[in-house]
C-alpha cells in the first residue's frame, strides 16, 4: 500500500469519525419513548398525555427542517450541524433541575428543535465525504450508529432508576446528563474537523424548497419518511406499554421490550450496510417492510411474551434501513436540490408527532391494539411505496 494512500485513508477517517459521533448524537432523539414512559408513570399520566411528550419532540420537525436548508446555503452544513448539537447538549442537561411536567416539556422541545436541525444538515454533509453509489450504505452504517444510542437509553435508564436513586437523586434522568456530555465531546471533535462543501450557486427561498412537493417522487419519499418515523416513535413508546397490559409486568422490566427493538434495528442498520452493497435497495425494502408487517401482525395477535418479542423485533430490524433508503435515493433524485430535499425530508419527520398522538387515543378508546392498527396503516403504505419505486 503506498505511502499516498495510507494518508488519504487516514485522512478520511479523521473526517468521517466525529460524523460517526454526530449520528450517535442524532440517536438521543430516541431516549423520547423510554422517558415518555417514566414521566407518565411518575406523575400519573394517560396514554394520551403522555404521548404529548414524542408529538411535541417531533413536531419540531414540521417548523425547522425547510429553514434549516435554507439556513445550510448561508452558513454550510458543518456550521449547521454545530449549533444543532449545542442545542441538543442545552435540552439534555434540562432534565437534571427536575422532572416536572413543565421542564420535560422544555426538554424535549428543545431536543427536538436540535434534532431537526441535525438531521437535515447531517445526513448532505456526508454526500462532502462518500460518493453517491456508496452513499445509501454509509447513511445506513450512520443509522447503525445512531441505533446504539437508541438502544442504550432504555438501559440507561432502568440501570437509574434502580441504582442512582438514592445516590445522586436523578435516577432514571442519569441517562441525560451522560448523553449531555457526549454532545459536548461531538461538538468539540467536528468543530476541529475540515471538511471541504460544495456550495449552491443560488440560496432557494422556502416557498421553492416546498414547491418540491409538487414532483410525485419526493412526495411519496416525504410521506414513506413520515410512516418509517411514527412506526419507529410508535413502536419503542408502545411496546413497553403492550407487555404491561397483557401480561402484567412493572415498567422497569417491560421496558426491556423498547430495548429489544432497538437491538434488533441496531442489528439490521449494521448488516444494511453490507446487504445493500450486494443486492438491489428496492429488493431489500420490499421485503424490511414485509418484516414490519408480520411483526405488526404479532403485536395485534398475541399475548405471550416470546412472540410479542418477535414482533417488536421483526418491526425493529425491517425499520431500520427505510430511511437511509428513502433517503440516499431522493438526494440522488434531486442531487441540484439536496439542501432543499433534505429539509423536506426531514420536516416528514413530523409524522413522529402525528403517529404517537393518533395512537394515544387508540390506545385510550380501545387499548394498545389500537396503537397497534395506526402503526400498521404506515406499514401498509409503506409496502405501497415499495410498488411505485420504479428504480431505488
Amino acid at each position: 500500500m503506498s505511502q499516498s494512500l495510507i494518508t488519504r485513508r487516514k485522512s478520511f477517517l479523521l473526517r468521517i469519525i466525529p460524523v460517526m459521533l454526530c449520528f450517535f448524537a442524532m440517536g438521543f432523539v430516541d431516549l423520547v419513548g423510554t422517558a415518555s414512559n417514566y414521566v407518565q408513570q411518575d406523575l400519573g399520566l394517560t396514554d394520551a398525555q403522555a404521548n404529548l411528550f414524542p408529538s411535541l419532540v417531533f413536531f419540531w420537525f414540521l417548523i425547522f427542517s425547510v429553514p434549516t436548508g435554507m439556513l445550510m446555503n448561508k452558513i454550510g452544513r458543518k456550521n449547521t450541524v454545530l449549533i444543532s448539537l449545542v442545542v441538543t447538549a442545552v435540552s439534555l442537561f434540562i432534565p437534571t433541575f427536575g422532572d416536572s411536567y413543565l421542564i420535560m416539556l422544555a426538554s424535549f422541545s428543545l431536543l427536538g428543535i436540535g434534532n431537526a436541525i441535525m438531521q437535515t444538515s447531517l445526513n448532505p454533509l456526508v454526500t462532502n465525504l462518500i460518493s453517491s453509489d456508496r452513499l445509501a450504505s454509509t447513511l445506513t452504517f450512520g443509522q447503525f450508529v445512531k441505533a446504539i444510542a437508541s438502544f442504550l437509553a432504555p438501559i440507561i435508564a432502568a440501570w437509574g432508576a434502580t441504582t442512582l436513586l438514592p445516590v445522586f437523586g436523578l435516577g432514571w434522568r442519569v441517562l441525560f446528563v451522560i448523553y449531555a456530555v457526549i454532545s459536548l465531546l461531538a461538538i468539540s471533535l467536528l468543530a476541529a474537523t475540515s471538511i471541504e462543501e460544495d456550495r449552491p450557486v443560488a440560496a432557494s427561498s422556502i416557498g421553492q424548497c416546498l414547491k418540491q412537493l409538487g414532483r410525485p417522487f419526493i412526495l411519496l419519499s416525504f410521506l414513506g419518511i413520515m410512516c418509517h418515523v411514527g412506526i419507529d416513535v410508535g413502536t419503542n413508546t408502545t411496546a413497553p406499554k403492550i407487555i404491561i397490559e397483557r401480561l402484567g409486568l412493572p415498567l422497569e422490566d417491560a421496558g426491556f421490550a423498547t430495548g429489544i427493538y432497538f437491538i434488533f434495528r441496531t442489528i439490521g442498520c449494521f448488516l444494511g450496510a453490507f446487504i445493500l452493497r450486494a443486492i438491489s435497495p428496492k429488493l431489500f425494502f420490499a421485503i424490511s417492510v414485509l418484516m414490519m408487517l408480520v411483526g405488526m401482525s404479532l403485536l395485534a395477535l398475541c399475548d405471550t411474551l416470546a412472540p410479542l418479542y418477535t414482533g417488536i423485533g421483526l418491526i425493529g430490524f425491517g425499520n431500520s434501513n427505510i430511511f437511509s433508503v428513502i433517503f440516499s435515493q431522493t438526494l440522488v433524485y434531486a442531487s441540484d436540490k439536496k439542501n432543499e430535499v433534505s429539509g423536506l425530508m426531514i420536516m416528514g419527520l413530523f409524522g413522529g408527532t402525528v403517529f404517537p398522538l393518533a395512537m394515544g387515543y387508540a390506545a385510550d378508546a380501545v387499548g394498545q391494539i389500537g396503537a397497534v392498527a395506526v402503526m400498521t396503516v404506515g406499514v401498509l403504505y409503506l409496502l405501497y411505496y415499495t410498488l411505485k419505486i420504479k428504480k431505488i
